[in-house]
């Protein structure tokens, strides 16, 4: 067994380090490089396997640049890498514009891609313009009368403001935003459902693209439909308001009266009370005047005649009916 192990183990060591050779060491890379034309160095390789940069999505790309007549080197291809950018993405886009007559240039695409654009993307729509059709957009015209428009825009993508410019989502909120415009201008609804190109007339001449990432080259209505009757609705809205303000203030009106009844109400049970505290007084003020000798029994038998007489007369009057043209 120990002869046998001893035998085999050199075998195994070497087995094992021609392996991790062909592990570390991209040959089959190295020589699909050299049969194309394309000078790499072995040691080159092996760099990006210790600087941690997958080889073949460096060298697959420059094999593509150089096949493409582009003047690209190895290095700008590992930087951009390292950097975070796409570099088979950053290739086919320049391999591409300079198919359609692009000048785009490697840093030019290089930072297109570190900005976040799709690089690929906007030189395929510098050739072949994409259409961005924007939500429906309500706006009222003079009338009152509410319309609902859907637009169509047809941008191109322009290479020079992709970096820093605005996107697609700026177009279509200035689009919305000229299209409201437009129609809230018009004096009635039917002059735009007339002549709905006078939407895309007034919208393209406000220069929408200026600062974005791509040129308008036309707006299309594709729709335009009549919603509601909004100045309608607003008058009965108001309506509704003064209604009820004017219900407000006629409850107003009645709490005040009712606490001024009230008011009065207090007021007369006041002087009632008064009255009968005064009239309470009065038998005391008789017996006194008894004991003063201010006042004699025939006195006192006179003011009760009279008094009797004065209620009896007031019972009749009660009881006579009113005659024609008095008052009840």
């Amino acid at each position: 067994m120990e002869i046998s192990f001893a035998y085999w183990l050199p075998i195994i060591v070497i087995i094992i380090a021609i392996i991790l050779f062909f592990q570390f060491v991209p040959l089959g890379l190295w020589i699909s490089a050299m049969a194309a034309s394309v000078r790499v160095n072995i040691v080159t390789l092996i760099g990006m396997r210790l600087r941690r940069v997958p080889p073949h999505k460096i060298v697959l790309p420059l094999i593509k640049a150089i096949k493409a007549g582009l003047d690209l080197n190895i290095n700008q291809l590992e930087a951009h890498y390292l950097a975070g950018g796409n570099v088979d993405k950053v290739v086919d886009a320049i391999i591409a514009a300079e198919r359609a007559g692009i000048p785009l240039n490697f840093t030019r695409a290089a930072a297109i891609d570190l900005a976040g654009r799709d690089v690929l993307e906007a030189v395929q729509m510098s050739v072949n313009p994409k259409v961005i059709e924007t939500p429906v957009v309500a706006a009222v015209a003079k009338d009152g009368i509410e319309l609902k428009a859907k637009a169509r825009v047809t941008v191109r993508a322009n290479i020079d403001r992709l970096v820093g410019g605005a996107g697609e989502a700026t177009i279509i909120a200035r689009v919305g935003e000229g299209i409201v415009t437009t129609i809230g201008s018009a004096e009635s609804h039917k002059e735009v459902l007339e002549n709905p190109d006078s939407i895309s007339r007034t919208v393209l001449a406000k220069g929408l693209d200026a600062g974005t990432a791509f040129e308008i080259l036309s707006i299309d209505i594709a729709d335009v439909d009549v919603g509601a009757n909004i100045g309608a609705r607003l008058q009965i809205d108001q309506a509704e308001a003064d209604k009820r303000i004017a219900q407000a203030r006629a409850e107003q009106r009645r709490a005040m009266a009712v606490a001024q009844e009230q008011e009065m109400k207090a007021y007369t049970q006041e002087m009632r009370a008064k009255v009968v505290e005064a009239e309470a007084e009065i038998p005391r003020a008789i017996a006194q005047a008894f004991r003063d000798g201010k006042l004699g029994v025939f006195d006192y038998y006179n003011l009760k005649n009279i008094q009797s007489d004065t209620s009896m007369r007031e019972s009749f009057s009660k009881m006579i009916p009113p005659q024609e043209g008095e008052q009840k």
